[in-house]
């Protein structure tokens, strides 16, 4: 899975796949994306989501530049520290959360430089473009890549959903996704949302 640390939609879907994890045979592996770098030069952006966007960055370079030191598998507990505070702790994001979660996480909390600097940034591009490609165009986190039998990969946007699905729910979530996922020619399944995210 793609994330965006700071993306609600993102948060609930990777509670999802660590129940997931404990009810179907999978393994979640995370990545980083930037809804910053999505929305780059985009025009006609409402308002208050330029404003939402403005501190994005930030977190994905601290993400990126722990996964750059430390390997993926970093990733996941560094992501559940992050979100724990921007999410449920609601800690303004900047460096004392960036210190707080890398801390919790076990990693170098001089990393916490990193939302800085484009140190990192060719290697962010590329974690990017590795999960929004294959989605396609205008789509965000989270984006979610499963290998299928044939060794191809299906890729998709999604699921946005709230409450998190637990135990039997979710993998019954799961199933139904591959399912539909993994039919070909199937691009969209949507309706309109009638509820903020309410984060698990």
């Amino acid at each position: 899975m793609w994330f965006d640390p700071k993306c609600p939609w993102a948060w609930n879907a990777s509670r999802w796949l660590l129940e997931v994890e404990r009810v179907r045979d999978v393994e979640v592996r995370f990545h980083v994306m930037s809804l910053w770098l999505l929305n780059e030069g985009r025009e006609g952006l409402e308002e208050w989501y330029e404003r939402w966007l403005a501190d994005t960055l930030g977190p994905v370079r601290v993400a990126i530049a722990a996964e750059q030191k430390y390997g993926t598998p970093a990733l996941r507990d560094l992501y559940n520290a992050l979100g724990d505070r921007i999410h449920h702790e609601r800690m303004p994001i900047g460096p004392a959360l960036y210190v707080s979660a890398l801390e919790a996480a076990g990693l170098d909390t001089g990393l916490a430089d990193a939302a800085d600097t484009a140190d990192h940034d060719e290697a962010l591009l590329a974690s990017h473009h590795a999960g929004l490609d294959p989605v396609g165009e205008n789509l965000g986190t989270p984006a979610i890549h499963v290998p299928g039998p044939d060794g191809r990969v299906n890729a998709f946007f999604g699921p946005v959903v709230t409450p998190v699905p637990r135990g039997e729910d979710a993998g019954r979530l799961w199933d139904g996704v591959l399912l539909v996922s993994g039919s070909p020619g199937f691009f969209e399944l949507k309706r309109g949302r009638t509820e903020s995210p309410r984060v698990g």
